[in-house]
Formats: C-alpha cells, sequence, structure tokens
C-alpha cells in the first residue's frame, strides 16, 4: 500500500478509523514557514461534524505536532502530526466483519489484502483518514499565503439547490474563509441543509459538487503531458474518499461548444496578460497561464444509509442482506470542502517547489 502523495514536497498519512491515532507527515517542507496552531485548529474544525446533518461521532481532533516545528516555525525537516481517535465505538461493526457494505471499500479491501485489513469504521479507507490531510494542508495553505495564492471552495450544488459559481475570484474566496458552510449565496445554506435532513429522515444520504478556485497562481507552473497540472491535482483529487468526479474549466460542457466560444482570447494591460473568459480553468498545455485555477469535484452520497441493503457474506460467499447501524453522515460534501483546499494547497506547493526549488516557500525567498 502506497500512502504519499508529492514529489519534492510530499504528504504520508497514516492510521486507521477506529485505531488508537491518525496523522500525516509533511516531508520537503521549506525552513522558517511559521506554524500557527490555532490557525490548524480552526482549519479542523471545518472538518468536525456539525449539528444533526453530520454523525454524532464527535472527535476533538486535536493535532499534537511531534516533529519539524521549532519555535513556531518548520525546521525543513519532516513535519509529524498525530491525531487521536477518542469517540470510537467499534461494537457497531461487528456484525459486518463479513458483510461488505455497498459503496464502501470492503470488498475490494478483502481481495487486496486478504482478510488483514482492519474493518472498523472502514478502517484505512474511512473518511476519517482525511484529518491528517487538513492538518497538513493548514501548513500548506500558510505557505501560499505568504506568496499572494490563496484557496477556496464553496458547495456548488448539494441536495438538488444549487449555488452560484464563482464571480469576482478573490473576493469570493476570501468571503469562503473560515466559513463553517460554505456558500457563496447566503440563503443557500438552509436550503441545503434542509435537504440533507429530509434524507436523513427517509435513512438515506444525498451527495453534491464542490468547485474551487486557486487565485495568484503564476503563470509557467506544471508540466505538458504526463505530469501536468490537471494531473497532479486530479491525482490528489481523486484520493479523497468519495471524490467520483473532477473537471476544470467549462470541463465537460466544451463537449457542447464551438471553437470560437470555448477559446479564451488573450488580452494585455499594464499588470501582464489576462484572459476575459476562463473556459480553460487557468491552464493551458498541462501548465498554469495566469488565470484563476477553477475545478469542480462531484461527491457521491455518503454510501452508510440506514435502509436495507443487498450484499455479499465474504466468509462463505453467499448472499445475504445487511442494515448498518452506528453513526454516519447523511451528507459530506459540507466536510469535504476543507479536504479539498488542503489536498489542492499541498499539490500547488509541491509544483511550485519543483518549478522554482524547495526555498521558494520560504517567506525570505
Amino acid at each position: 500500500m502506497k500512502n504519499t502523495f508529492g514529489t519534492s514536497v510530499a504528504l504520508t498519512i497514516f492510521g486507521e478509523s477506529h485505531g488508537c491515532s491518525i496523522g500525516a507527515v509533511l516531508d520537503g517542507i521549506a525552513p522558517g514557514i511559521p506554524v500557527d496552531e490555532k490557525f490548524i485548529e480552526r482549519q479542523m474544525s471545518l472538518r468536525k461534524s456539525v449539528s444533526a446533518i453530520s454523525t454524532a461521532r464527535k472527535e476533538a481532533d486535536a493535532v499534537k505536532i511531534v516533529s519539524g516545528v521549532f519555535n513556531g516555525k518548520t525546521t525543513g525537516t519532516p513535519i509529524t502530526f498525530i491525531i487521536e481517535n477518542q469517540d470510537t465505538r467499534s461494537k457497531d461493526y461487528g456484525e459486518l466483519a463479513y458483510k461488505a457494505r455497498p459503496g464502501h471499500a470492503d470488498y475490494s479491501a478483502e481481495i487486496k489484502y486478504h482478510g488483514f485489513q482492519d474493518f472498523r469504521g472502514g478502517g484505512h479507507f474511512s473518511g476519517r483518514i482525511t484529518a491528517g490531510i487538513v492538518a497538513a494542508g493548514a501548513v500548506a495553505i500558510s505557505a501560499l499565503r505568504e506568496k499572494g495564492i490563496t484557496v477556496g471552495t464553496h458547495i456548488l450544488s448539494c441536495g438538488g439547490v444549487h449555488d452560484r459559481s464563482f464571480d469576482n475570484v478573490k473576493n469570493d474566496v476570501d468571503y469562503l474563509d473560515g466559513r463553517e458552510f460554505a456558500v457563496l449565496e447566503a440563503e443557500n445554506e438552509e436550503k441545503m441543509k434542509a435537504a440533507i435532513m429530509t434524507a436523513k429522515a427517509e435513512g438515506d444520504s444525498v451527495g453534491g459538487c464542490l468547485e474551487t478556485a486557486v487565485y495568484g497562481l503564476p503563470a509557467g507552473i506544471g508540466e505538458p503531458w504526463f505530469d501536468t497540472l490537471e494531473g497532479v491535482l486530479a491525482h490528489g483529487l481523486f484520493s479523497i474518499p468519495a471524490i467520483k468526479g473532477v473537471e476544470f474549466g467549462a470541463g465537460f460542457g466544451f463537449a457542447e461548444m464551438r471553437g470560437s466560444q470555448s477559446n479564451d482570447p488573450f488580452r494585455s494591460e499594464a499588470n501582464g496578460v489576462y484572459t476575459p473568459t476562463n473556459n480553460c480553468g487557468g491552464i493551458l498545455g498541462g501548465i498554469s497561464n495566469g488565470m484563476p485555477i477553477i475545478f469542480r469535484c462531484a461527491v457521491k452520497p455518503t454510501p452508510s444509509i440506514y435502509k436495507e441493503q443487498q450484499t455479499i457474506d465474504l466468509k462463505n460467499n453467499e448472499n445475504t442482506t445487511l442494515q448498518i447501524q452506528g453513526r454516519h453522515d447523511p451528507a459530506i460534501v459540507h466536510r469535504a470542502r476543507i479536504v479539498i483546499d488542503s489536498i489542492t494547497a499541498l499539490a500547488v506547493c509541491d509544483q511550485l517547489a519543483l518549478r522554482y526549488g524547495t526555498d521558494h516557500l520560504s517567506p525570505n525567498n
């Protein structure tokens, strides 16, 4: 099993949902980057379960940094983040030891790991593991802000309710910073929450779509062909549980356009080159063109639902049924948003380090 993402700035994740702890190791990060533990705490709070629209599992998610930071700044050596699991109820999963939950990795994990995997709460496949990504991502987000690069994600749709797309990207990204339920039009928050609660009342769940913008990334980042900026970002994004689709710029909308509609014309002004439209999502030829990076991620409905479902008994290879018990999210799109921000920031840090050198991320450069 490979658990590392990134080339120059690399993230390794570890742990299981019901193990003693989970965490991450961030390697290759430049020395001298301020590490604000209050900011990390705030970022972690955006991933936590909130009210009745989330799981009843309540984890403190207190992050302990055990290496790589001294006197509040990165040392340039690997940073290790450890997060204890405190609110586990492993007994809820006893009946599921040999029943593959539809929509989960239980069956594929059984085949790959020959029954040695930790099945409790999804083990290493659980969305719980994303907590380490958010902790490490907080350091990456802080480093990017020092360079004038910001990342923001909002819930474009959930349960049939749609938010508006990015308009003034810089202002929109700034507006989203720190918002618990990230929508651009405030009235959509209660509508989306109502749709989530309706699904929950029916023992079901809903998915959604997240839209992300990276503002301030200079032109020239990324490679053609096999290490395109889209490819690197998609690699990280598809590593997040429940992400089943990613599109950049106009995405699948290109299929319905003509070239005269899809092409972004170039213009020059005192501040540099820009394009009045941004159908390409800020990337051409696999390389950033200086416009905001725009992409969307499809988040599938939470697979743990309370309806009876058909499955198989992994031990006897027989057909059976199951009805999941325990504590589960009726939607995860609002919690996944900060994970998207975090993996995006880590990918961008890696790409900048590959282009300009690791020390580029240091505040002194």
